[in-house]
């Protein structure tokens, strides 16, 4: 029944499309433009034994929008997580670009050290979904970026990000938040069955409805709380790729 909705929600896009266009105008000319996560983009959590070394890549979020520095952002709260939870050090990296979809994410993997990495985390899904990609591209385009960071930074497992979950974006009007929602549900159902094909991969679904708090002040990425929150899920999901569970 959810999947029948989403794709109801889905259809009603073209006959609506002037009003959308409109409505996207508007959050562009109104959400304010924060800067990426200050300070350096790699750091370490103490813990006993050699470190395990995590790699996260992916959109604004992984660029640390909405946090102070990295280390309150998506990459230090799933290596302050992930250090908990194993009770091993970990020495992270942020490798983000605000605005890149998929196919542009792949261009950061050339930027990367050659340096192996334990565990990687990808978070994409907000560009793929403002720009209407559709879902079978998108999961080929993360495909292959799964397989470039492998071919950089060895056979790490890889947990893939939920699309965040734009149905409950401040910052977006009704009908665009709808819309966008629906188009982001079949993203991440889409990223969760190439998930399933690909080897250590895990997907984490959505954990929760996000509530206002979870937000920063642009309404459309996380606050420092958001990404202590998320940054939980997806170490635990880490965590059990790693312990082989």
């Amino acid at each position: 029944m959810t999947d029948l909705k989403t794709r109801i929600v889905a259809a009603a896009a073209f006959p609506l499309l002037p009003v959308l266009l409109v409505q996207g105008k508007g959050v562009r000319r109104r959400t304010p433009r924060l800067p990426d996560a200050a300070g350096p983009v790699e750091g370490f959590v103490p813990g006993a034994g050699e470190p395990l070394r995590l790699l996260v890549l992916g959109e604004s979020t992984v660029a640390g929008i909405g946090a102070a520095a990295h280390e309150q952002a998506l990459t230090g709260r799933v290596a302050a997580a992930l250090a908990e939870r194993t009770e091993r050090a970990v020495r992270w990296r942020a490798a983000g670009r605000s605005g890149a979809n998929a196919r542009e994410a792949a261009g950061l993997v050339a930027t990367l050290p050659d340096e192996r990495a334990d565990a990687v985390v990808i978070s994409l899904g907000v560009n793929d979904t403002l720009r209407f990609r559709p879902p079978a591209l998108w999961a080929r385009d993360v495909a292959r970026l799964v397989e470039a960071v492998r071919a950089r930074a060895g056979p790490a497992p890889v947990v893939l990000a939920p699309v965040p979950p734009m149905h409950a974006f401040p910052a977006l009007p009704q009908p665009l938040r709808a819309i966008l929602g629906a188009r982001a549900r079949r993203l991440d159902a889409a990223l969760a069955r190439l998930a399933a094909r690909l080897p250590t991969t895990a997907h984490v679904a959505l954990w929760v409805e996000p509530a206002p708090g979870l937000f920063c002040e642009d309404g459309f990425h996380p606050s420092e709380a958001g990404y202590t929150v998320i940054g939980e899920h997806l170490a635990a999901g880490l965590a059990r790729l790693i312990e082989g569970r």
